[in-house]
């Protein structure tokens, strides 16, 4: 099964690189779709030496969010699976044949990497409470248990990612899946992945104020009249 791999990106100019590299050498039938959102820091002029092959680069002329990167990336996805990654090294990308396998398999639609399952490091408290708090939230709301439901390892056959109007542009992508995929019924199968965090000081740019906007679109959706 050929998986899409959408790296929305926005000022990441020391690891784009980097990403880009570590994903082409995964031994996968792969393309790969950047987005660049408005970077300014040479984001995009890196993404420029290292373009073509198996990599599409599209690119946002303002910042708009990584919800809006995602979807700009989907638009230019052909392959039968879609898997999102972040371009921050956070991520693994060489456990992506694990993650697809069961979408393969035709054994799951949708497979969240958990780091709550797997290998979790550098992660502020203030972090893990919150995506504590968030995983909580969905397993209460939607009846269906989940550990991680902000992780960025989200891997959908591309039918039905693509089934979904999304209407996200920032970080509220994840509680916007996550709550429309449970709403429909689709399960959501949890597997385990390899985390390791980054600070601020290194760019990670995700906010407590973006915890309570995951908060507050977990509730909207469960309370929407339509999925």
């Amino acid at each position: 099964m050929k998986l899409a791999i959408i790296v929305p990106v926005y000022n990441e100019a020391s690891t784009i690189a980097e990403i880009v590299r570590r994903l082409r050498a995964v031994p996968l039938d792969k393309e790969i779709v950047v987005v660049d959102d408005g970077s300014t820091d040479g984001t995009w002029e890196t993404l420029g030496a290292v373009t073509g092959g198996d990599l599409k680069v599209l690119r946002h002329e303002r910042n708009r969010g990584k919800g809006a990167g995602i979807r700009t990336a989907l638009d230019a996805v052909t392959a039968e699976a879609v898997v999102i990654q972040d371009a921050d090294l956070e991520y693994q990308p060489e456990e992506l044949p694990g993650l697809l396998a069961p979408v393969a398999a035709g054994r799951a639609d949708v497979v969240y990497g958990s780091r709550f399952k797997g290998t979790l490091e550098g992660m502020r408290f203030a972090n893990y409470l919150a995506n504590k708090v968030l995983a909580w939230t969905a397993t209460l709301l939607f009846g269906a248990r989940i550990t991680d439901e902000a992780t960025c390892y989200k891997l959908f056959r591309t039918s039905v990612i693509r089934s979904i109007p999304l209407v996200s542009e920032r970080f509220e992508f994840c509680p916007e899946v996550t709550a429309r995929l449970r709403r429909r019924g689709i399960r959501i199968l949890e597997l385990p992945i390899t985390y390791r965090g980054r600070t601020e000081a290194q760019g990670k740019k995700i906010r407590l104020a973006d915890a309570w906007e995951a908060f507050y679109t977990l509730v909207r959706w469960r309370l929407a009249r339509t999925a």
